[in-house]
Parts: structure tokens; sequence; C-alpha cells
């Protein structure tokens, strides 16, 4: 028994090293090697796969061309080249859809506007930026956030601090985001954030999703099939948290129609506003040919739900992570929230839209440095529909993959500079004193080109009103040694969490 376990660790050891080999070549870029391609140094850093393809962007100028197995067909073009972005994303856009490859891999988003194209994108793109230049919209997200933070947030963290006991941050925004975008895409609050932490199964069932869409980025269309035939490995995990979030979304519908029918819910005309899928199910004249029949609307809350969750809860995490290592940026931001306050409102807990929030640049900035170095959505997947050659001169067809990495983007010297791996707000801060505004195809954290994000001022609204009140009101302090690296996910997850103590501050 004894002998057998020892050979077990041989072979561990000769395997490593055989990958350690095949890994890289004397440039530092992965080796293409005969059947397995560069398959062998992906799998040697998957467990670091962000900052590893960073690495080989910087050392091959923003491109680089990587060979799976020959068996898979799925050759990729891995780019952080501001002139590739800006000709996929805006010059060249009609050739570069989202296209039938995209909607496989993110299938389970049916088609909502993330996934669709063409004049079905374009309908659902004039709907969506219809309901969110609303102003009676942008009124009752500005009372759901204000409500949220003051009655939800900080009564927990006022918790914990008394409490004494390190939680997960991330977990904490999470809830936070899940519960607002709930409230403002349903109308309907699930109650995750509170002491008790409660299980919230779509929540977790949309992390699910999102972590297996990023492994179908690796695998072939075919083993995929493979899997979901058998009921086994990631193919199954999203089996599941599919069949969780159209039981849950579902129901949401569903308790919306039974409002409407005995006018319990805000309708159209109410200078409050009203939420977002009583808007999509009463205003049907502004959805012009789109057939709002409950595929629609499940597809369309998932979207939305996915955009207001995750993104948000993600950027606010890494950016108290930022604020950890850089104490004296949260000392400006401290400053710079004393100076928009009057006197007598020293001992406010929320602050105000319009008198406070939109005067607070330093913390726009730094808040922008954060979604620089950590966007929540570190890569972007394209697909030419005509034979093209990028501005770096690589020629594409509509067999090529490309992966537009906003994580690599942000730590490219060519792109920000020597100091491109620094967190320095003062870059976003003109010389008058107002916010610097950067090309989109440079800092793409909300898109680019008629893609755009058409939520980009509520995030940064709703971040800034909630990094405001924490940094103000509490003190946050990390765990020392708690591991952070990203996890692997279409989304930047910390893979273990953030784990952090509050302490209440003496205003």
């Amino acid at each position: 028994m004894a002998l057998i376990g020892l050979l077990e660790i041989f072979l561990a050891v000769i395997c490593f090293a055989v990958l350690c080999l095949l890994g890289k070549s004397d440039d530092g870029l992965p080796n293409n090697w005969p059947l397995v391609g560069m398959l062998p140094a992906l799998c040697l850093n998957l467990s670091h796969v962000h900052d590893w393809a960073t690495g080989i962007l910087e050392r091959s100028r923003c491109n680089f061309l990587f060979r799976f197995h020959w068996f898979s067909g799925m050759d990729m073009l891995v780019t952080a080249d501001p002139a590739n972005v800006h000709y996929i994303m805006s010059t060249n856009f009609e050739n570069f859809p989202k296209g039938p490859e995209f909607k496989r891999v993110f299938d389970v988003l049916g088609d909502g506007i993330f996934n669709s194209d063409s004049d079905m994108w374009r309908m659902q793109r004039r709907v969506a930026q219809v309901f969110m230049n609303d102003q009676r919209l942008h009124r009752f997200l500005a009372k759901t956030t204000r409500d949220k933070v003051e009655n939800g947030l900080l009564r927990v963290l006022d918790e914990l601090s008394q409490r004494g006991v390190a939680v997960d941050l991330q977990d904490l925004f999470q809830r936070f985001t899940f519960d607002s975008a709930c409230r403002f895409v349903t109308g309907f609050d699930p109650g995750s954030l509170s002491v008790e932490f409660p299980e919230v199964p779509f929540s977790r069932a949309l992390d699910d999703a999102e972590e297996v869409i990023f492994y179908r980025h690796l695998y072939p269309a075919w083993f995929g099939t493979l899997q979901r035939w058998l009921g086994l490995g990631v193919e199954e995990k999203l089996r599941r948290a599919w069949e969780v979030m159209d039981q849950i979304v579902g129901r949401y519908i569903e308790m919306k129609k039974a409002e409407l029918r005995e006018g319990t819910s805000k309708v159209k005309g109410d200078e409050n506003g009203a939420d977002l899928l009583t808007s999509y199910m009463v205003e049907n004249e502004t959805l012009g040919d789109l057939e709002c029949n409950d595929k629609f609307l499940r597809d369309t809350i998932l979207n939305l739900m996915i955009a207001g969750k995750d993104t948000t809860s993600l950027a606010l995490t890494w950016f108290f992570w930022a604020l950890s290592t850089n104490p004296s940026v949260e000392m400006k931001i401290r400053e710079e929230i004393k100076s928009v306050i009057l006197e007598e409102e020293q001992n406010l807990k929320v602050f105000k839209i319009g008198e406070h929030v939109h005067n607070m640049v330093y913390l726009h900035g730094a808040l922008c440095e954060s979604l620089r170095l950590y966007p929540p959505i570190p890569f972007e997947h394209k697909c030419p529909v005509k034979p093209d050659v990028l501005p770096s001169g690589h020629k594409v067809n509509p067999s090529t993959k490309i992966l537009i990495l906003l994580y690599a983007m942000g730590r490219m010297k060519s792109v920000w500079g020597e100091d491109c791996f620094e967190f320095r707000p003062e870059r976003w801060i003109s010389e008058r004193g107002g916010i610097r505004h950067e090309p989109s195809y440079k800092f793409l954290a909300f898109n680019a080109g008629p893609r755009t994000c058409l939520g980009k001022e509520v995030a940064f609204t709703q971040m800034k009103m909630i990094a405001a009140a924490m940094i103000y009101n509490y003190e946050v302090h990390v765990v020392e040694s708690h591991p952070v690296r990203p996890s692997n996910s279409i989304i930047l997850h910390i893979k273990h969490g953030l784990r952090v103590k509050f302490a209440r501050r003496r205003l």
C-alpha cells in the first residue's frame, strides 16, 4: 500500500515537471506543441490565469494568438490593444456582433440584450434607453438606494461593528446589490441583506452559471454536449443553476401580474416612478414590435439582474481592497466628504445625490482607478462576420475567436504608462479639478461604442453613495494574511472573498 502511494507521488511529480517543461518557451510565451497546442501552459497557470495572460500580452505588445489542441478548432486572438478595441467596438462595429458562438456560450441569458444582435438588439437597446432615461425611474432608484443604505447596509454594519466579528465584504456587497437590483428590476426585495446572512438560492445560481460560462471558453462545444448528455461536470452544475433561476424569475413575473390585476403595483403616471418589470409590462407602446411574453420578461429580468448585481458589488469590493493597501487615498476621500457637507450636516449617515455625491470628485477618481485595475467583467468575447484585418495587422475570420482582456489592458505600460500598477486616483482628475475622461476603448469597464453601458451613471451614483457612507461612518480593516486573488469566472470575483472587520468612527 505504501509502495502504491509513493508511486502516485512520483508520477505526480513527473507530470508536474513535464507540464513545466511544456509550459513556456525561452521568451516567456507559451509553447505551441503538436496535438496539444498551448493547452499545457494554460493548465499550469489556470489558478492565476488573469495575471498570467497579462504578462503574455505585455511581452507580445498587447496581442497574442493562442492555439488550443488541434481537435478543438478554438484558436483565439487575445488582445489588450486600444486600437483593436476601438476598431472592433466602434469603427467596424457591424462586423463584430456577439454572434452564434457567443450565444451558445451564454445560452442561459436567452434572447436578452446581452445576447442579442442586429435588429433584436437595437429594439431592446432603444426600449431600455427610454426607461433608463426616465426621470421617474431615477427618482425610484435614488429612493430605493438611499433606503437600502440607511435601513439595510448601515444597520447591518452597526451590528457587525458592535460584535467585532469578521465577515466577507464581497458577500455583504453582493447581498446589498442583489436586494437593490431586485427592487429596481422587479419591485420585490428578497431581504438577503441582514445580520443572519440567509442562504440566497438565486444569487448562488447566478454565481454558478457565471463560473460555468468561464470554463466554456476553454473547451469545445462537443465536450459540453457530452457532459450534458451524461449529466456530469460543470454543465450539470449549469443545468441546476438554470432551473433555480427560471423558477424564481417565473415567480416574480407571476407576483407582478397579480399586483397589476389587483391594482397594488405602481403604474404609468406615478411621479415616484416604478420598477422596470412594471414598466415593461404596462407601457406597451414603448416596446414597439417586441412581444412582451413570459420568455421575453424572463430573459430581460435575468440580463438586468446580472448587470445590476455583480458589477457594482465587485467594483466596491475591489475598491475597498485597494483602499486597504493605500490608506492615504482613503484619508483624502474622507477629507473630501467633510468638505462637501455643511457644518450642521456632520452627523449625516447617508449623503444626498445632488448636493453631496456629485461633488465628490476624488472619490469618483478613486472608483475609476479601481475599475481600471479590477474591472468586474475581466474579458469580452467577439467574432467577425466577414474576414477582416485589425489595426495590429492580425487577420481574423469567422472561425477566429477574439478575446479582449480588460483586466490586462489596465496593466499595460504602453496604454497607461510606467506607473500602471500603482493605485493613483489623481490620474483621473484634470488640472481644473474636474473628472478627466479617458476614451472608452482605453477604459473599457463600461464597454465602448454602440454597446456602451446604459447604466454607467446609475452605477457611479450608487457606488459613490455606498462608499461615502461607509468611509465616513466606519473604519474597514481587512483581516491580516487573508489571500486575495481573482477567481475563474466571467465576473472578477475574489476567490476566497474579502474578510474584514468594521469599527464605528467617532465623527
